[in-house]
C-alpha cells in the first residue's frame, strides 16, 4: 500500500469545562498536567452570561493539545474508559470525539478528595502524510479531494485501534 495513503493521528485535544474560575480552574489545569505530564492551557469565556456568572474574558477551562505518541499513548487510555467502543455518531470526516464522564476512569488515575472529580471531552483529529502543504506558510496549496480523510478511513483508524463502532 502507498505510505501517502495512511491514516495517521495529526492531534488529540483534550478539554475541561469548568464553568467558573478560581480553584476549580486551577486544578482542573493541575490535573491535565498530571495526565499528560505537559502544561495545559486556560480556555476564556467569549462573552459575559450573568446567569452563569461568567465575565468576558474569565479563566473558566483547561486544554491541552498531545501530538504524535503522546496522542496515541493518551488515546488507548482514554477508550479503555469506554470500553473500546464508541457511537457512530460521533465520528466524522477526518475527526472523532467522545467524552469522560469521570477522569477517575482513565487507567493509572487515583481519587484524591482534595482534586475532586472532572468531566473531560477528548476530540481526535486524523490527517494523511502530505497535509502540511494546506498549513505551511511558504507556497500554500489545498488538499485534493481524494486524499482527504473521510468518514470511512476514520472508520478504518478505528477498527485497526481495536475499536468497536456501534
Amino acid at each position: 500500500m502507498n505510505p501517502m495513503r495512511d491514516v495517521m493521528i495529526d492531534k488529540v485535544v483534550i478539554n475541561i469545562g469548568v464553568g467558573e474560575s478560581g480553584e476549580r480552574q486551577k486544578k482542573a489545569l493541575k490535573l491535565l498536567e498530571e495526565l499528560t505530564g505537559r502544561k495545559p492551557t486556560s480556555t476564556y469565556a467569549k462573552k459575559t452570561i450573568r446567569n452563569f456568572g461568567i465575565r468576558k474574558g474569565e479563566a473558566i477551562g483547561a486544554k491541552i493539545t498531545l501530538r504524535g505518541e503522546e496522542a496515541l499513548e493518551f488515546l488507548k487510555k482514554a477508550l479503555t474508559v469506554l470500553e473500546n467502543r464508541v457511537n457512530g455518531r460521533i465520528i466524522g470526516d477526518g475527526y472523532f470525539s467522545f467524552g469522560i464522564r469521570e477522569h477517575i476512569d482513565i487507567p493509572g488515575v487515583e481519587y484524591d478528595p482534595d482534586m475532586g472529580i472532572f468531566g473531560m471531552d477528548v476530540t481526535v483529529s486524523l490527517k494523511r502524510r502530505g497535509y502540511r502543504v494546506a498549513r505551511r506558510k511558504i507556497c500554500k496549496s489545498k488538499i485534493g479531494k481524494s486524499h482527504r480523510v473521510t468518514k470511512e478511513d476514520t472508520l478504518e483508524f478505528l477498527k485497526n485501534l481495536g475499536v468497536e463502532v456501534e
